[in-house]
């Protein structure tokens, strides 16, 4: 069983397609999406959290992995899966 994953997002970031790319990659189907162009009072929400402005923002269980880049760096180290599995 792995981790549910949260992801702050929009509708037209290219980096928030590459996560959910790289996360379905892994296996990960099921993939929280917060639109925060769309659900404006939730990027308050994820600024406060997150103390970041910038999207996506992801959450492996309850650690907030940072965005896409942070994830991926995570995957080359060889923490992702081991982070996904909890």
């Amino acid at each position: 069983m792995s981790q549910p994953v949260v992801m702050y997002c929009t509708g037209s970031c290219p980096y928030c397609a590459m996560a959910e790319r790289l996360l379905q990659s892994k296996g990960i189907e099921n993939i929280e999406k917060i639109r925060i162009d769309i659900d404006l009072p939730q990027r308050n929400v994820m600024m406060e959290k997150t103390g970041r402005r910038t999207v996506p923002q992801i959450y492996i269980g309850d650690t907030h992995v940072g965005g896409f880049d942070d994830m991926n760096a995570l995957d080359r180290a060889g923490k992702l899966d081991t982070l996904l599995q909890g």
